[in-house]
């Protein structure tokens, strides 16, 4: 079974999250809710936009 490129850049993303979140927890917390913020405007900008197509 041949290894590729796309297997080991995700092992080595999945062992970077992990080493980030045991040795710098606070910075992942903020991570995460600079990401989730991020998503959260999006969906209420799309909701916005369809809200307005509504009316």
């Amino acid at each position: 079974m041949p290894i590729t490129v796309k297997k080991i850049f995700a092992w080595l993303f999945l062992g970077f999250v992990i080493f980030f979140m045991a040795f710098r927890p606070d910075g992942a917390a903020q991570t995460v809710k600079a990401i989730g913020g991020g998503l959260m405007a999006i969906a209420q900008g799309l909701g916005d936009f369809l809200t307005s197509l509504m009316t």
